[in-house]
């Protein structure tokens, strides 16, 4: 049996999905054209801070609540026309959450470059 790495899963998902700048998705979130989504632990937000506006859905349970066929499905939560931008601490599980919603079939969906790490340099927030 072989086994994918998470570096070679990363690398695949990479390849497949949209990568933006905190620039970029500072300006979707200025224009209310997206969802921004933090997919890290709650510990890690206790811990590290929060951005300001962002949406926080665990990583464990994205694809659980953005199903709509889902008993975890939360309904109003987020605008499911809007580019969802996903982030964590260094875009590493936000770019495979990234690909996983790409699969479940949403069209609009990237993830930030370098995610809080790269976030807390920028013009966004933390509170």
């Amino acid at each position: 049996m072989i086994i994918k790495s998470s570096q070679t899963l990363v690398s695949e998902a990479l390849k497949e999905i949209k990568t933006i700048s905190t620039d970029q998705a500072h300006k979707m979130c200025d224009e209310n054209q997206c969802n921004l989504i933090d997919i890290r632990d709650i510990r890690e937000l206790q811990k590290e801070g929060q951005v300001e506006g962002a949406k926080h859905i665990p990583r464990g349970m994205l694809e659980f609540w953005l199903d709509p066929e889902s008993v975890y499905f939360k309904e109003g939560k987020l605008d499911l026309n809007k580019e969802m931008v996903l982030f964590c601490a260094g875009g590493l599980r936000s770019a495979l959450a990234a690909k996983s919603l790409k699969d479940m079939g949403f069209k609009k969906v990237s993830h930030i470059d370098g995610g809080f790490g790269a976030i807390k340099q920028s013009k966004f927030k933390i509170v």
